[in-house]
C-alpha cells in the first residue's frame, strides 16, 4: 500500500469508478434476458443499469476537482495575480 495522500478529487474517482462497475454489471444483466429471448427483469433492474452514467459523472467531477487543485496549486499562494501598485 502505498503511503501517498490522496489530492482533492481522488475519493470521488474511485466512488464514481465503483457505481459505474455497478452499472456496468446491471447492464449486462438486463441486456442478456433480451439477447437470451427471455422474460425481461423487472423495471428496478433497469434503474440499476442507469447508475453507469452516474458513476461517469462523479468520475469526472473527480478530476476535474483534481484537476482543479493543481491549477491552483501551481499557481502559488498569491492565487496568480499581479499587484498593481499606486
Amino acid at each position: 500500500m502505498s503511503k501517498q495522500t490522496m489530492g482533492a478529487g481522488d475519493l470521488l474517482v474511485r466512488i464514481g469508478a465503483i457505481v459505474f462497475l455497478v452499472g456496468a454489471v446491471g447492464t449486462l444483466a438486463t441486456i442478456a434476458p433480451l439477447l437470451l429471448h427471455t422474460r425481461p427483469l423487472p423495471t428496478p433492474a433497469y434503474f440499476v443499469s442507469m447508475l453507469m452514467a452516474l458513476g461517469l459523472a462523479l468520475a469526472l467531477g473527480g478530476l476535474l476537482r483534481s484537476a482543479l487543485a493543481q491549477r491552483q496549486a501551481a499557481r502559488g499562494p498569491e492565487g496568480g495575480q499581479a499587484t498593481a501598485e499606486l
